[in-house]
This record gives C-alpha cells, sequence and structure tokens, in this order.
C-alpha cells in the first residue's frame, strides 16, 4: 500500500512509471514530474483504465473513495470510462445544443429561400426578443411554460404581434431540431397565442387628413434629426412606396437619368417587381442623399452598423419627434396619396399600379408593374409639384392633369 510519505518522494524518470496501491488504484508519474491517480480494471473480458484526478488535488484518501465507489460500478456490470464519455457527450451536446445554436443552423437553411427584407426582419425579432429570453437554454430543456413567459413579455411591452410572430418562428425552429434529432419534440405545438395573448383588434394605419399635410411637410423639411432620417421621411412622401421598401432600397436600383426606380421582386410585398417614377423633386432628394450614403450599396444604412439598413421604426419616431405620435405613420403617405390623387380625378387603375396593390395570385402580376407607365410618371410628376406647393404654400394646380 502507498504512503503520503511515499507520494511525495516519488521523483519523475525519463519513462512514466506506476506505484501500486491495492484493489486496481495505482499512481502514475510522468516524466514532467505530475502524478495522476488511475483504477485499472477489468469489464467484459478487457483491461481498461479510468482516470481519479491527480495528486495532490485528489489525496490518497479521496483516491481510494473514488475507487471504491468505481468498482461498486463495475461489480454491478457497469463500465466507468464508458460512462464518463457518455456524461462528458451529453453535457457538450447541451452546450452546443442551445436554442439559439439550433436557430441559426435553421437561419442558415431558411434565409436564402425568403426575401433579404423578411430573412434580415425574422432575424432581427429572435436576437430582440427570443434569444434573451431561451437562447442559451439547451433546447431539449425548453417546455411550453417557458415559451408562454417569453410570449407574454413580449407581449407585456405592447407588441403582441409580435409575440404571436415570435411563437410562430420558435415552432419553426423546434421543427427543424426535431427533423435532425437535435429535440425529441416541440413544445410549441402546445400553445395557440389566442389561448396566452389578449386579442388585438386591427386598425388602419395612422395618417393626418389631407388638410394637414402642408404643415406636416414644412416640419419635415425643418427636422432637427440626421439628415438621412429627413431625407427619408421626404423620399416616402414623395414616392409613397411602403416603409420596408424605401429603408431597404440599393443605389443600384435607381436610375436617376432615366427618372426610374426599380424595385426587385425579392423586396415588394407581392413578390413582383415594382417600377416608380421618379419625380423632379424626388431626384433632388436624391442628389442630396447621393453626398451622404452614396458611396455605399444601402441607401439608408443604420447608424451603428452600416452593412445592414435603417431601423424600421426610424421614420415612425421621426414623425412622432414633430408632434405625430399615434398620428401619423410613414405607411400614413399611401393613404393619403390614395386619397388625393382619387380626389383630383386620376384613373383608380394608375393609383393602384402605382401602390402596388396588385393581387398576389394574379397570372399577369409579373408584368403589370410596366403597365401605364406613362401615365403614371405624370402622376408621380403631379404628385411631385403638389407636394412642393403645399411646403411653399401654394395650394394652386400646378399642372393640367392628362388622363
Amino acid at each position: 500500500m502507498l504512503t503520503v510519505t511515499a507520494i511525495q518522494k516519488a521523483k519523475p524518470t525519463e519513462k512514466q512509471y506506476r506505484l501500486a496501491d491495492e484493489r486496481g488504484l495505482v499512481l502514475l508519474v510522468r516524466p514532467n514530474g505530475s502524478k495522476l491517480w488511475q483504477l485499472r480494471y477489468r469489464h467484459e473480458g478487457k483491461e481498461k483504465t479510468a482516470s481519479l484526478g491527480q495528486f495532490p488535488d485528489v489525496s490518497l484518501s479521496d483516491a481510494r473513495i473514488k475507487r471504491d465507489e468505481l468498482r461498486k460500478l463495475v461489480a454491478a456490470g457497469s463500465d466507468p470510462v464508458a460512462m464518463k464519455r457518455e456524461q462528458k457527450e451529453e453535457r457538450f451536446a447541451q452546450t452546443e445544443n442551445t436554442f439559439e445554436a439550433v436557430a441559426r443552423e435553421w437561419l442558415a437553411i431558411w434565409s436564402p429561400l425568403k426575401s433579404p427584407r423578411h430573412a434580415d426582419y425574422v432575424t432581427r425579432r429572435l436576437e430582440t426578443d427570443v434569444f434573451p429570453a431561451i437562447g442559451a437554454v439547451p433546447i431539449t430543456d425548453i417546455e411550453a411554460p417557458e415559451l408562454v413567459k417569453m410570449a407574454k413579455a413580449i407581449e407585456a411591452r405592447g407588441a403582441a404581434d409580435i409575440a404571436k410572430r415570435s411563437l410562430q418562428t420558435v415552432a419553426q425552429v423546434f421543427r427543424y431540431a426535431v427533423a435532425h434529432g437535435k429535440a425529441k419534440r416541440n413544445p410549441a405545438t402546445d400553445i395557440k397565442p389566442v389561448d396566452i395573448l389578449k386579442p388585438t383588434r386591427k386598425t388602419n394605419y395612422a395618417r393626418v387628413d389631407a388638410n394637414e399635410l402642408p404643415l406636416l411637410l414644412r416640419k419635415i423639411e425643418a427636422y432637427q434629426g440626421t439628415p438621412t432620417t429627413r431625407l427619408a421621411v421626404k423620399l416616402m412622401a414623395l414616392t409613397f412606396v411602403r416603409t420596408g421598401e424605401l429603408i431597404g432600397a440599393r443605389w443600384a436600383e435607381f436610375d436617376l437619368d432615366a427618372a426610374r426606380w426599380d424595385i426587385p421582386p425579392e423586396r415588394m410585398k407581392m413578390r413582383t417587381p415594382h417600377i416608380v417614377p421618379l419625380s423632379p423633386q424626388a431626384l433632388d432628394v436624391l442628389r442630396t442623399l447621393q453626398t451622404v450614403t452614396g458611396g455605399r450599396e444601402l441607401m439608408f444604412p443604420g447608424e451603428r452598423d452600416h452593412d445592414k439598413y435603417m431601423s424600421n421604426n426610424t421614420i415612425l419616431k421621426a414623425l412622432e419627434r414633430m408632434g405625430y405620435k399615434g398620428k401619423m405613420t410613414g405607411h400614413g403617405f399611401r393613404g393619403i396619396a390614395s386619397t388625393v390623387l382619387h380626389e383630383h380625378g386620376f384613373d383608380h387603375a394608375h393609383i393602384e399600379l402605382q401602390l402596388a396593390h396588385t393581387e398576389r395570385n394574379d397570372v399577369s402580376a409579373a408584368y403589370n408593374h410596366a403597365l401605364y407607365l406613362p401615365q403614371r410618371a405624370k402622376l408621380m410628376l403631379w404628385w411631385g409639384d403638389y407636394l412642393e406647393g403645399l411646403t411653399r404654400g401654394n395650394v394652386l394646380p400646378l399642372r393640367k392633369l392628362v388622363a
């Protein structure tokens, strides 16, 4: 049997050697001077070695206790080395198999099949609302109560629709996990948003009346925020495109000489290309904007990350700072334009095409984007003059309508 004194006196040699205690316990002395406790045993006819720790971190008495515990496992038919390896693999799997890790895998496969705008929106939603709540948790440990808590926390900050969409995204991640053997079940299927979230009433986008437009336009001109944000709001008023279509714009989509903006189908809500004829006023905004962001791919890059476009809330927050909280949104410019253009006698079909209200299941939708371009160009020219007149206080008709 070994003694503490004998262990302390054991000196390293050029080759490692072992000092035997009893009942399979040995001390391995390595050339570098380290001393490692080992248990030598037989399992299913094969000789094996289990590591019990390093001396003096593991004392002689502790090593003997560990030896006796492992010998009981061997006597019961278990293999201590195999058990330790399985436990290590399980711990590793839990660390690598967190919800965020699996969600990132799913995003890498799912995102290329979606529009960049939609993929970026889902990624941001995960990073903002989902990962902080359950991202670091092993996906196999997540149950319905954790998902309910996450959804209610999102709802509590006034984002019930995002709470619902987050649950839908989480369900997609779990389906991926189940399909790839990373989870055994999808706890999101146990939850229906209607059972845990308060019902919401769908309302129209807030917008000012047409007679309030002159003051709004003057406030846009006087806006004290960043120049990029002011120009974004101004261009939205002049083009009345959707917020996502504006903030995700790339300079390559514009032909200023031809006074034309071609939005590709992957960035459109209806997944069809869209042409926006540009008025002289819109061209002035774009040429001014070129001095600010013309050297980048994105026309409206984010303030912190120039490789991502500005936040969806930037225009909304700018309008709020102008005093229009709850009264006007970026989308509201579309409603105002539709109302004013109809009131001034423009053809309904031309207005609807310029608003990109093409039906998604229309067989000719891919071709409709180029219909009535001359008429739509005149419509946009009139709209630019109209807004300029309102801004200057001139409400007289500036151009004769052409049917």
